[in-house]
Order: structure tokens, then sequence, then C-alpha cells
């Protein structure tokens, strides 16, 4: 993962705008979930490295403009490039980093290009139907769900497909794979976000609900709940809750196993995605889903 942040590094360092240099070390880049897997499918090389950091640029200028969308203070624990630097800004760094993947990824055969390319134009549209979402409570699971491949998954599903071009295996058992991490992936982020507290999230517990995100565990809720606190939940949607708003609500989540039948969704999806590609016996990629999911909530 050394490798890939310098050649991050390196590739901004070539614009030659030392503003930017100092922005763009301010962030932190994260697991690298997406580079863990292209290399578990694909082998470490040259190649492989640089569309990591591609990939990994797209990711961080995609999470750059979220937080100037969600107005976040916080990512990863440490302060947002927007609550450091301004607005302007991160919205002009997103797009530094946007605009260089894009120009390193020219470089490329057109499939690899192509499938990277495709994914982000989807990611864009995800973080649309994000925003579209948050104007009101969200009760549709199925909107719920496409939004979060486009947002979430598509980026993930586009380097498992990639690792498999790379490595001359079947790309579409692997975008399959890719696809139900990414989904799964994003249902346990939705559950952290109930069921943990700001310092092991690095951002505030409770959010995602307080940003109008309506995530799998509030729409299972909502399904279970008497008219009367049908209406109570729709009450605290947007809001700063307090202790005993948060607590009423993972009273109601326990009671009504809304959080249980998240999980659920989440372990069905990482079961997906390792039986999709299980007769590759490509080491690894079982324990990537494992990991994410056998955890304590």
């Amino acid at each position: 993962m050394e490798k890939i942040d310098l050649i991050m590094k390196n590739f901004i360092a070539e614009l030659g705008y030392e503003p930017a240099n100092a922005m763009f070390a301010r962030i932190n880049s994260g697991k690298k979930l997406r580079s863990k897997l292209l290399l578990k499918i694909a082998g470490e090389s040259e190649q492989s490295l640089k569309i990591c950091a591609i990939i990994e640029l797209i990711h961080l200028a995609s999470l750059l403009h979220d937080d100037v969308i969600d107005d976040a203070d916080t990512r990863r624990g440490s302060p947002s490039i927007n609550a450091s630097f301004g607005t302007k800004n991160a919205v002009m760094l997103g797009d530094i980093l946007y605009s260089k993947g894009f120009y390193e990824l020219s470089k490329f055969p057109h499939e690899i290009a192509g499938e990277i390319s495709g994914a982000v134009s989807k990611l864009s549209v995800g973080e649309m139907m994000d925003v579209d979402l948050s104007a009101k409570f969200n009760e549709d699971k199925s909107a719920y769900e496409t939004m979060i491949y486009y947002k979430t998954a598509v980026l993930i599903e586009a380097a498992a497909a990639v690792g498999a071009m790379l490595a001359g295996l079947e790309v579409s058992n692997f975008k399959i794979y890719g696809k139900n991490l990414g989904l799964a992936f994003q249902i346990i982020d939705d559950i952290l976000d109930v069921t943990q507290d700001a310092a092991t999230l690095g951002k505030p517990n409770f959010s995602d609900f307080k940003e109008g995100k309506t995530t799998l565990p509030y729409i299972y809720l909502y399904e279970s709940l008497s008219e009367v606190d049908k209406e109570k939940l729709k009450s605290l949607f947007k809001k700063d809750l307090s202790e005993t708003e948060r607590g009423w609500v993972r009273a109601k989540m326990n009671e009504t196993g809304a959080i249980k039948k998240s999980i659920e969704a989440a372990k069905n999806l990482g079961e997906q995605a390792i039986k999709s590609v299980e007769k590759f016996n490509v080491d690894g990629l079982e324990s990537i889903v494992k990991s994410m999911i056998d955890r304590e909530f």
C-alpha cells in the first residue's frame, strides 16, 4: 500500500502546484479495499500498482466531493479537507484528482480504461441519486440498493474486473464478486453508523440519518414499526439526535430485528460474492469478505 501512496503522491507532484501537494498530503488515503482486491486477483506489477493508484485517486476525489455535499467536518478521524481548507479548495482538489486519474488512465488499453471510466460515470450518477433520496425519508429498499450500487459498488466491481483482465481470468465472474462485495461493504458501513461510537467510526455516529440518508437498517426498522412509531421515526429524520432519541432508535432497531436483518442481507451478498469466484481458487478473496462481515456490531 505504501507503493500506491507514493505513486499517487508523485502523480500530484507532477502537476507542479505546491498548494495542491500540501492539501493532498493532509488526506488519509484509507485502507484501500479496491487496491487490495485488484492486487489479490492480478498480483503486484508496475501496471497493476499504477491502476490501483488511479482507482484510489478517483475514490478520494469522490470522497472530497461527498464531504462537501454532506458538509462533513471529519473524514477517517481527521478534519476533512473542506473543514481545513474551505469548500472551494476541496471541490477543486477533487477535480484535480479526477482529472489526473483520467489522464493516467488514458495511457492504458481501452478495455481497462473503459471499465474504470464507465464505473466513474455511474459513481457520479450515484452521488446525484444519494442527494435526491436525501430530500425526504426514503421507504423504497430498491431505490436504496440501486443508489449504493452506483455510489459504492461500481468502483469495487471495476477493480475486480480489471484485476481479472490483467490475470486472464473470467471477467464476468469477478464483476459479480466485486458488485456483491461492494453492496455488502456499504450495508455494513450503514449498520456501523448506528451501532458504533464516534471514536470507532472516526466521525459522529448517527450522522447518516442526520444527513438525510435512509439506510437499510432504517428501512427495515420503518417496515416493522407501528403507525405511531413510524411517524416518530420520520420526525427524527435529519435531526441532530439527543441521547434519548438515539437510545429510542437503537432500542427499536434491536426490538424489531432491523440490525439483524441488515447483517443477514450483507452476509447473503458476501456468500454470493464468494460463490461466484470459488472455482478460480484465488487466495484471499474469501477472507476479504469474511473480515468485513464477521465482526462485532
